[in-house]
């Protein structure tokens, strides 16, 4: 009888083991997941950026990408709006923005001070649709002259578009076309109001925001005469939240790196 016990007991600990191997496993690949899921959060920016930056961005963001593996995700909009959601407390890792606004930002404790570095600079270009009548711009005088014949003239309401009141003005040329002037509120809406139009119109952008619709129905006229030129420069700074500070500084390095400055050249944002 205590033979068959220490059978009936053997078989009982003989099942049991191969249900306790399985539980450990579970909890093993429980872990393993865990491990990897936290890895890639690990493995991406979150940048806040001025949609003047995009191209340059963009392009290094997929070359650090293929570099390291670390990928930004990338969210734009107007400078003043970007510093808006950092002063209000946003978990990104790295704002992108104008020198301005990333010092208050800086004075409010909002990025690291150390940390902060100027990415380039954007000018102002003359933008038309695909096949629509090329302005004249080589020259203030020129340029003044294509206004009066256009039929439209649009750009925005953010501070390029004060830029543009302003030169307006100076040129001689505010006055006369004020009553076809089209302000829209950013640069995007004023290139979907370009593709969109038809007859003698042009337009003012930032010159990444143009080449950025290359292939979608515009064309960069050409950068406005250099007499009247303006350049909007951009700074960046880690946010004191980054969710991963050590990918956000190991991006900016790459940006200030010959490599990442010459992809910004490239893409129209010289320093």
């Amino acid at each position: 009888m205590a033979s068959s016990e220490r059978r009936i007991g053997n078989r009982q600990r003989i099942g049991a083991r191969p249900y306790s191997l399985l539980a450990i496993s579970l909890f093993a690949l429980a872990l393993v997941l865990a491990a990897l899921s936290a890895t890639a959060s690990a493995a991406e920016i979150k940048v806040l950026a001025a949609g003047g930056m995009r191209p340059g961005l963009n392009a290094a963001a997929q070359a650090f990408r293929d570099r390291t593996g670390t990928e930004a995700k990338f969210t734009y909009e107007p400078p003043v709006d970007l510093g808006k959601r950092v002063a209000g407390g946003e978990a990104a890792d790295i704002v992108v923005s104008s020198p301005a606004i990333v010092a208050d930002l800086s004075k409010a404790g909002k990025v690291f001070p150390d940390t902060q570095m100027h990415l380039g600079r954007v000018g102002v270009g003359v933008v038309v649709r695909d096949g629509a009548p090329l302005p004249d711009i080589s020259s203030p005088l020129a340029l003044k002259d294509s206004l009066i014949a256009a039929e439209a003239v649009v750009y925005n309401t953010a501070s390029s578009g004060t830029y543009i009141d302003g030169m307006l003005k100076k040129i001689g040329a505010f006055d006369q076309i004020q009553s076809k002037l089209v302000r829209l509120w950013d640069g995007t809406a004023v290139m979907h109001h370009l593709m969109e139009g038809k007859g003698k119109e042009f337009g003012f952008g930032g010159i990444t925001d143009i080449l950025g619709y290359r292939d979608r129905g515009l064309r960069l006229v050409g950068p406005l005469p250099a007499e009247i030129q303006n350049y909007a420069s951009y700074s960046a700074a880690v946010i004191t939240v980054a969710p991963n500070p050590d990918g956000a500084k190991a991006f900016m390095a790459y940006l200030a790196s010959p490599e990442g400055r010459a992809l910004f050249v490239a893409n129209g944002i010289p320093q």
